[in-house]
């Protein structure tokens, strides 16, 4: 009978799917192993050093938004912009700005000339009188083989590029006015705001700095894509704070301190961050190869330069900014601090305790 039983039992687990290799543990991976924690990167803990670069990047931004200055397009500082049908060669720029200097209209120094494809060339120069405006006609016309009737010009006061910049000013303060009581109504915590506010005042600081330091034209395209950045930074920002809220729910009933909670949200993210950053940042960076290489300036240039840095600026600074601040802001209060000591002292306790054990086994 127990020969039978053995027998039969034997062959009921021989019958049973087998799901994995006997004696191992099904793996997983890299991604999965972030979530649970079995893989975890202490960015929390290495705060100092992620301040210490953020505000190198902030000084190089500063140094080249004050040494270098921003380029400012045609549009905010005014000026007279010129169109030419052309035949456009290797020397064909160099040719049209040669002869625009030398065609007898003072300080022209400034003047820009880019290539609008193959077929079409863009002379922007400083505000000019009527007679200034023929020679400089007259020279891109002999420049590019063309009739004078052939340039189109046509003048651009900068009072509407003051009025660009007071509208996004405007709207910069509503956004962020609006994204601190946004944050604070959906978190139910002011100081989640503080850190998203600082993000935010850091991505809009090197996206101008950068653009600063490449010699980027500044166009109302460029104000477009700043405002958009906004939007990306802060989603980047949610998701973290979204995890953080919940993995430090109840904290003082944790067997882990605050900051140990939120480093462990950000690497449950890490993944889903970067995936979302460099799905955004491929087309953002095919708009600016074609504005760059292809069409040589315009609104894609300037659109696309300031999405592509913005959008990669927004997740470094959701991680290694947003979530570093708001913890260090949440470890300040009394509370925290009491629960973290309560934690430490727990764990000190079972770590000596263990080797008595040990011993007395």
């Amino acid at each position: 009978m127990t020969d039978g039983k053995n027998t039969q039992t034997s062959s009921s687990a021989a019958k049973r799917p087998n799901d994995g290799v006997s004696g191992k543990k099904r793996r997983h991976g890299f991604t999965h192993a972030l979530y649970t924690g079995e893989i975890s990167y202490g960015f929390i803990e290495r705060r100092k050093v992620w301040y210490t670069v953020t505000a190198i990047i902030i000084v190089i931004s500063l140094i080249g938004l004050l040494v270098r200055g921003l380029n400012l397009g045609i549009e905010f500082k005014g000026g007279v912009q010129f169109r030419a049908p052309a035949h456009v060669a290797a020397s064909t720029i160099d040719d049209v700005r040669k002869l625009v200097l030398s065609s007898g209209a003072p300080d022209m120094d400034a003047t820009e000339v880019v290539s609008l494809g193959s077929d079409a060339v863009q002379v922007q120069t400083r505000a000019l009188t009527s007679d200034e405006t023929t020679k400089v006609q007259e020279a891109i016309a002999k420049a590019t083989g063309t009739k004078t009737s052939s340039v189109a010009y046509s003048k651009v006061g900068s009072q509407w590029g003051e009025q660009i910049t007071s509208k996004a000013i405007k709207a910069l303060v509503v956004f962020l006015v609006l994204v601190m009581l946004q944050i604070w109504a959906y978190f139910r915590h002011w100081k989640m705001s503080i850190a998203a506010l600082i993000a935010l005042v850091h991505d809009l600081i090197v996206t101008i700095g950068i653009y600063a330091l490449v010699g980027f034209t500044v166009s109302p395209s460029t104000v477009i894509g700043l405002l958009t950045i906004l939007g990306y930074s802060l989603y980047d920002t949610v998701v973290v704070f979204d995890k953080v809220r919940e993995n430090v729910q109840d904290i003082e009933k944790r067997d882990y301190t605050f900051a140990e909670g939120a480093n462990r949200a950000i690497n449950q993210v890490l993944v889903r961050s970067i995936n979302t950053t460099i799905v955004g940042v491929l087309p953002v960076a095919s708009l600016l190869f074609a504005g760059a290489f292809v069409l040589g300036s315009g609104p894609l240039e300037d659109l696309g330069l300031a999405l592509f840095v913005g959008m990669i600026v927004g997740a470094y600074s959701s991680i290694f900014i947003a979530t570093p601040v708001f913890t260090q802001l949440r470890e300040l209060e009394p509370a925290m601090k009491e629960h973290t000591a309560r934690v430490l002292r727990r764990r000190e306790r079972a770590t000596q305790k263990g080797p008595q054990v040990t011993a007395e086994t």
